[in-house]
């Protein structure tokens, strides 16, 4: 059965569904919210409806969600908030706790080995994939591990240009050096006369006496 409801600012539909079949069976439910999610593609697709492919908290009415839901999106608007620039999931840990929300690990067994990951705000714990399938640790610590990625490849091409910018100044800082010195040679060489072949650069020479002596 579904009914439509239209007496709310936001029109939504409520679906009940028999979970029994005619033998009496509980019918099995496994992969449910997998499946439902492959109709649901295919149903936005058929009649070109617009897919959801994130939530939209202005879209949401918060004020008919009860406490714990509404919560819920409390929690998914503080991690969206905080992930930007976060080293580890530590540091996640740190920025929400500013924003009055905990975080819990889950280890697996008696190990140090993270298994999972789960909220606290208030009175009400969430998983992270219950919060959202891209919060839970795996994904979160993927994400955090591209983003680190992503931002130390910006902080070296930053370095590279630096030292580019500096060579190319250091490079033309040693070519106007080189050109003063240049300049600077010629100065201080001495000009060199042009030599005349007729002229005689040996010292003086002594005049012979014209002779008293008379010829005939």
């Amino acid at each position: 059965m579904i009914t439509k409801h239209i007496d709310k600012n936001h029109q939504h539909l409520h679906i009940l569904a028999n979970l029994v079949n005619n033998n009496g069976e509980t019918i099995k439910d496994n992969w449910i919210g997998f499946r439902g999610k492959k109709v649901a593609q295919q149903l936005t697709l058929k009649y070109r409806l617009k897919e959801a492919v994130s939530k939209k908290l202005s879209l949401i009415n918060l004020e008919a969600l009860n406490e714990k839901e509404a919560n819920k999106y409390v929690v998914y608007q503080a991690i969206l908030e905080s992930l930007p620039g976060c080293r580890d999931l530590d540091d996640l840990k740190e920025r929400l706790m500013n924003k009055n929300i905990e975080t819990l690990y889950k280890y697996k067994g008696q190990t140090n080995e993270l298994q999972g990951i789960g909220f606290k705000i208030g009175n009400f714990k969430y998983k992270g994939s219950e919060i959202d399938r891209k919060f839970s640790v795996l994904n979160l610590q993927k994400g955090i591990v591209k983003q680190r990625i992503n931002q130390d490849g910006e902080f070296f091409k930053e370095i590279h240009l630096s030292q580019s910018l500096s060579q190319n100044k250091s490079s033309e800082k040693y070519k106007d050096f080189k050109n003063q010195r240049t300049l600077l040679n010629e100065l201080l060489t001495p000009e060199k006369q042009p030599m005349n072949a007729d002229e005689d650069f040996s010292p003086d020479k002594p005049k012979k006496k014209k002779s008293k002596c008379l010829h005939l």
